[in-house]
């Protein structure tokens, strides 16, 4: 392990890069852009890497001191685990699902919020992925499909959002929030 780089950092990048995966998966599925997939399809994607692996990254970084991204991860995680699992076709009413994208959105919005200081990058990842929820989850209520369309879309910004933010801090490119690479994902600090 570099010296240079510290445990939380290397864990907020995995986590960034588990994040970015798992909302391109569920964006692109939700979009409709690809025949015979669906955001449903990206369930186990959703469960294992969006659940589980970046609800231990945010423990970990919890434990490294850093609250606003650890709180990020293990919320994020804890939303993919319970919508991976949930997602079985029709298993709940669609009032039911559109109320669990907007409660979740709530969380989204927070860590827009609190992402304030983490520049452009890390406040737009978050506030796309609580335009997907809303727009999802109002989608859902209306059964409005073109709503969830756009939602996906969101979705799978946020996710690219995430996924360069992670791999510019591997790669040691710019990013929009001006702080010098190598010193962690600055998506959200």
């Amino acid at each position: 392990m570099d010296n240079d780089v510290s445990a939380g950092s290397t864990t907020s990048t995995l986590g960034h890069l588990a994040l970015g995966l798992t909302l391109l998966a569920y964006g692109v599925g939700g979009t409709g852009v690809i025949d015979n997939v669906a955001a449903s399809d990206a369930a186990a994607l959703a469960t294992w890497v969006g659940g589980v692996a970046l609800f231990v990254a945010g423990l970990l970084e919890l434990r490294a001191g850093n609250g606003r991204t650890g709180t990020a991860f293990a919320g994020l995680g804890a939303f993919w685990f319970a919508w991976g699992n949930g997602v079985d076709g029709g298993a709940v009413s669609a009032e039911a699902a559109g109320l669990f994208m907007v409660l979740w959105a709530m969380l989204s919005l927070t860590l827009t919020a609190a992402a304030s200081g983490s520049g452009l990058l890390g406040q737009g990842v978050y506030g796309l992925l609580t335009l997907s929820l809303l727009l999802s989850g109002i989608g859902a209520f209306a059964d409005a499909s073109a709503l969830g369309r756009i939602g996906g879309w969101a979705a799978a910004l946020a996710g690219l959002g995430a996924w360069y933010g992670a791999t510019a801090s591997l790669a040691k490119w710019p990013t929009l929030s001006g702080r010098a690479a190598g010193r962690g994902v600055t998506a959200t600090g």
